[in-house]
């Protein structure tokens, strides 16, 4: 794999991990088109449980942009 496409991936897992790490627990995440066509999948998502679990995958996908970050750099073998 090439440099540049493992900074790329590099930038995806930093770029959606953030997000996923910070977005349930704003208040975007409650004002959504299809929360209000489906209430009952409203009540789950904004339970914290699911907030909880969402930034979850947000810190393993942040872990996953070190672990690329170590292999880009050496620190770790191939």
């Amino acid at each position: 794999m090439s440099v540049v496409s493992r900074l790329l991936l590099l930038a995806y897992f930093v770029e959606v991990g953030l997000v996923l790490l910070v977005v349930p627990w704003l208040p975007f995440w409650d004002r959504n088109y299809f929360l209000d066509l489906w209430p009952a999948l409203a009540a789950v998502t904004r339970s914290n449980l699911v907030r909880g679990a969402v930034s979850g995958l947000g810190l393993i996908n942040l872990w996953a942009a070190m672990a690329e970050l170590a292999t880009l750099f050496g620190l770790r073998s191939k």
